[in-house]
């Protein structure tokens, strides 16, 4: 069975919490990242090398932001600073984490910053499409626990692999400003589309009642509410949950989480999924805030027990998204990191 046609199987009444999936990590992008990281970090010179490679214990590795750099520097290699062959492995090693659509919409969110330098002229950021840096954590081998870090303004990727597993994703947060570019020869962009639309699809799909659970309030909150907090505990639970829902609005509910899952490679998409189904479909919960119609401030959330999607676009006259795939012990990769040091004498 296709993996989203299992999905659409176990949504189906009566099916909700009753399969437990094991969940061991993604080998293939672990050996695909392995390589791609070797790769990079042969590239780079010694200078660049002592400035993206880190140990795995400093505390830089869980240090991050989705502000402009000017507000929140960061350590590592900006792809500004690289050389053609550098950037080309640099790239390698994104697309071995990423979807094609994952990966793309990466690229949009980054060459936004030129439509802020033309919309803003001169404005407080000095904004700029290779102001993104990538850096290296530990040392990357099938047999150690390693990680690597995208970040700038707007993105910010996280891996972990342990043991040659790719064993964490998040925090994933990606925004963009223009949510949608009105004017110029990008006029049209939506670099986040799916993710407003697959939401706004659902709101749309609910009744009255339904409608009553799922709006939590008329005002939308003007950010994320967990912010780039490090650690995260879940939020108060609110919403419409999955066992209000006929089966096409479960549906619909699906296909908004994979709007998040799928922005990475297939594997660890599915991963995520099968973290997911063990902690239980029926336990997810489904918020929205602020405006119900196209282009007014709104926010909203997808909750479960294990991990937190936020949503928000009020900035900029509801212009300005942003986004995150967050997991409460998952993130970091410190729950599997907790279990690999306490099953594993060191």
């Amino acid at each position: 069975m296709k993996k989203s046609e299992f999905i659409r199987f176990l949504l189906l009444p009566g099916v909700l919490a009753s399969m437990v999936i094991a969940s061991v990590g993604c080998s293939s992008n672990g050996d695909e990242m392995l390589t791609a990281a070797n790769d990079f970090i042969s590239a780079l010179s010694e200078d660049q090398r002592a400035r993206a490679v880190f140990t795995f214990e400093d505390v830089e590795r869980q240090r991050w932001h989705f502000i402009p750099p000017e507000m929140f520097p960061r350590a590592g290699v900006a792809l500004k600073e690289m050389d053609p062959e550098q950037r080309g492995r640099a790239h390698d090693l994104i697309k071995s984490a990423l979807s094609n659509g994952g990966y793309m919409t990466t690229i949009q969110i980054m060459e936004l910053e030129d439509v802020l330098q033309a919309l803003e002229n001169g404005g407080r950021f000095a904004r700029d499409s290779e102001e993104y840096v990538l850096s290296v954590f530990g040392t990357p081998s099938a047999d150690t626990s390693w990680g690597w870090r995208f970040e700038g303004h707007h993105v910010s990727l996280h891996f972990t692999i342990i043991g040659g597993a790719v064993v964490a994703s998040s925090p994933a947060f990606l925004g963009a400003n223009p949510a949608e570019v009105l004017d110029g020869p990008d006029k049209g962009l939506r670099a986040l589309a799916d993710k407003e639309d697959a939401a706004r699809t659902l709101l749309q799909a609910l009744d009255a009642g339904q409608h009553e659970m799922a709006i939590i309030s008329d005002v939308a909150p003007r950010d994320i509410v967990t912010g780039a907090e490090l650690e995260i505990n879940p939020l108060t639970p609110v919403g419409i949950g999955v066992t209000m829902l006929t089966e096409e609005q479960r549906l619909l509910l699906m296909d908004l989480i994979e709007a998040y899952t799928s922005v990475m490679a297939e594997e660890i998409a599915d991963y995520r999924l099968d973290r997911l189904y063990e902690a239980g479909i029926d336990k997810i919960a489904f918020a929205w805030a602020g405006g119900v119609e196209p282009g007014e401030p709104h926010y909203y959330r997808v909750q479960g027990p294990t991990f937190l999607i936020e949503y928000d676009n009020t900035q900029n006259n509801a212009n300005h998204i942003h986004s995150v795939w967050r997991e409460f012990n998952g993130d970091f990769g410190r729950d599997l990191l907790r279990e690999h040091v306490s099953a594993i004498p060191h």
